[in-house]
Order: structure tokens, then sequence, then C-alpha cells
């Protein structure tokens, strides 16, 4: 397939990943954020490593520290680099024609981007972490918080009907990370979310992500706008080719649909 293909998205930007009726309850009725002086701007907080994410030691990093595109593939709100092997999938909104999501395949593992606007003065990823999680359990999965590369993250069992009827449980992880006046969260699926050696190459696609914030005011919480890349960008990012036997086709590894199960025998 080429680099890129399509995924449908709900009549409403998917901003929870794991129950989309739930989208609303993630966006927030909120006022736009009040404009302070750039000064009062905060960055990320710090990782496991103390790293802080935006501020040109770590990644994802904001537009600020990298001005230069030329290296990656831009996307709107977020820039990504490309690796070997590596395929996208824009998810997109049919009734709207806007793009809410991308998910960067390698081989059997997945890992979904959205990038979204964020107060000045404070994270939202502590609130949103819970409230995904409870959606997760309300719906009969399970959800642990645990620390990771890029901090405090949720590992996650969402259950879902297997082919002979059974209950399986599609491992997850959703990692957050707040930045200056946004918020990428990255949900992992596939190998990459129970095994530490697969997830090496997409946590490097989550560190060499570049978030383009813009200057706009924004509602706390809403899906900053993604664009399809010109043509040669594509082509830039889609770097060499694959050997043999390399990924699947992305529409062969939807999150949550595929990957390792864990089956429950009632």
């Amino acid at each position: 397939m080429g680099l890129f293909s399509r995924g449908k998205s709900k009549d409403r930007p998917d901003t929870s990943a794991v129950d989309a009726e739930r989208a609303d309850d993630l966006a927030g009725d909120v006022d736009l954020e009040d404009e302070r002086e750039p000064d009062d701007a905060v960055v990320g907080e710090p990782d496991a490593q103390g790293n802080v994410p935006g501020d040109g030691t770590a990644g994802p990093l904001d537009r600020s520290q990298v001005p230069d595109d030329s290296d990656y593939l831009n996307l709107g709100a977020i820039w990504l680099r490309g690796q070997q092997g590596m395929e996208l999938r824009l998810e997109v909104n049919e009734q709207e024609q806007q793009i809410t999501g991308v998910t960067a395949v390698l081989g059997e593992s997945a890992v979904q981007l959205q990038a979204f606007a964020a107060p000045r003065t404070e994270g939202v990823w502590v609130d949103i972490r819970n409230e995904i999680a409870a959606s997760i359990v309300d719906a009969g999965g399970t959800a642990e918080v645990m620390t990771g590369e890029f901090g405090e993250e949720l590992l996650t069992r969402m259950p879902q009907a297997g082919p002979d009827g059974r209950t399986v449980f599609m491992p997850a992880r959703f990692v957050g990370i707040d930045g200056p006046r946004w918020f990428l969260r990255a949900v992992v699926s596939g190998r990459a979310a129970i095994e530490p050696t697969a997830a090496e190459a997409v946590h490097e696609v989550i560190r060499t992500t570049v978030i383009d914030r813009g200057d706009e005011a924004m509602p706390p919480r809403e899906l900053l706008p993604l664009r399809l890349p010109d043509a040669e960008g594509a082509e830039q990012a889609e770097g060499p080719a694959a050997p043999q036997g390399g990924p699947r086709d992305a529409d062969d590894l939807q999150p949550f649909e595929r990957g390792p199960e864990i089956t429950e025998v009632r």
C-alpha cells in the first residue's frame, strides 16, 4: 500500500479512543483560555528521567524548538519523522471532512496520535487519564496507572467479543504528555502495548513528534487541526522500502481490534 490510508471516524472527533460516545465528556464545556503574556506559558511536567516535553531536552517537542520542518512530515499540528517500514493511517471525520488523528504502524504495533489545545498554566493529562480509566472500567475492562518512559500512563485491557463468542481483552497503553499550551495523547496497541522490545520503535515515534500549537485561542481539549501533507513531504517521510515480511497493511492493524489477546474463559 502507499504511505497513507484513511479510516472513518465518528460524527464527532474521537477524543477518547476508547468510547466514541464519551467524546463530549473529554472535550468538556470550557471557556477559551485566557490571554496572557508568552512568559506566563508553562512547559510540561518532567518525565521519569527529569526531562521536560517542549523544553528541547526530551520529546515530543514544541515547534519553537524545531523551527525547520524539512526533516519531518508536516501534518499541521503534528509533525512526524519517518522511520523505515512505517506506514500511516489518517483518521477522517467524513461528515465534516476533518482529519481527527494519525496512526503510525510499525510491524505488529501501532500508535495513534492526537494533539489538543491545553491551558497555559496547568496540564490536563491527570484529569483525562482518570476519565479514560473510568470509561474502560465501566465497560468491563481494567485500567492501571504505571510509570513509563513518558511519565505516568495507563495500562489497559478492553473487553471485546472474540470469534468464538468468548470475551477477549485487548491490551493498550495510553500515554499523555502535557506541553506548552498543548497536550499530546498517544495510544499504543499491538505488540508494543505489552512487549518492551517492540515498544522502542513506537516510543521513537512519540519522542520525535513535534507539535505546532499555533497562536489561535482555542478551548482546552479542543483537537488541534491536522492536514494532508504535500506530495514531496509524503515521499520524504516514506523513507527506505521495508524488507520482505515488513509491516502489514495499516487497515489490517486497527487499534483495539488486532494484536495480542488475553482470553477469559466463562
